[in-house]
């Protein structure tokens, strides 16, 4: 049972910076590796995922957030630039058992494992 546990949310002003951290209990190239968000009232969206050597983001974040990991020690990265009162919901890191390229964007189903959440508030 692969454990994915997120860290590094918290309160910042629109314009901020954060990233966030999730480390994953296994080899972390075995999986797809994603960032979904839920905000309040809303549905949970995909934000961004990462394979091997590419990587898809929301359109509502490409260009201000950067997904990465690092393989040796089975972490998980986003880093939050130019954030958003709109930004703001609990950020959850999750795992598929498949490459990216077989996990639709978006597809919570295709994600088996979890995290418990971490949350970024954004003031304006």
């Amino acid at each position: 049972q692969v454990q994915l546990a997120e860290s590094g949310g918290g309160s910042v002003q629109a314009g901020g910076s954060l990233r966030l951290s999730c480390a994953v209990s296994d080899y972390i190239p075995a999986y797809c590796l994603a960032w979904f968000r839920q905000g309040p009232g809303k549905e949970r969206e995909a934000i961004a995922n990462i394979a091997t050597d590419t990587s898809r983001y929301a359109d509502s974040v490409k260009g201000r957030f950067d997904i990465s990991k690092d393989d040796t020690t089975s972490t998980l990265y986003l880093k939050m630039n130019s954030l958003k009162p709109e930004d703001t919901a609990m950020y959850y890191c999750a795992a598929a058992d498949d490459l990216c390229s077989y996990v639709a964007f978006g597809d919570i189903g295709g994600f088996r494992y979890w995290g418990q959440g971490t949350q970024v508030t954004v003031s304006s």
